[in-house]
């Protein structure tokens, strides 16, 4: 069962699901620059200059919550993301290197 943000545990991810999330470009842009970072990075959500209204930026990242690629984590007033690296390489080895192979 998910935790109260919306996270699912690692055993909760579903392939079909991260599959789902990575299939849209700019999620797979959003995953693919948090990859490029040093793992346990956060980063707003704005920062990745994604061109799209503030309720589809929420959609996009609710996604990427859900299917368990990203945590987001509260920090006063905004919302940070998080690449779940560990848990995405434990349950779908190898998955994000080739998202950010992808973009190299």
């Amino acid at each position: 069962m998910p935790d109260l943000d919306g996270h699912p545990s690692r055993e909760e991810m579903r392939f079909a699901e991260v599959l789902t999330a990575l299939a849209d470009p700019l999620r797979r842009r959003v995953v693919a620059a948090l990859a490029a970072e040093p793992e346990g990075t956060e980063r707003h959500c704005t920062s990745f200059g994604l061109p799209v209204t503030k309720a589809t930026l929420t959609h996009h990242f609710k996604v990427l919550r859900e299917a368990g690629l990203i945590r987001q984590i509260d920090r006063g007033n905004s919302r940070m993301a998080q690449l779940r690296f560990a848990d995405m390489e434990a349950r779908f080895p190898g998955l994000l290197a080739l998202v950010r192979a992808e973009t190299d």
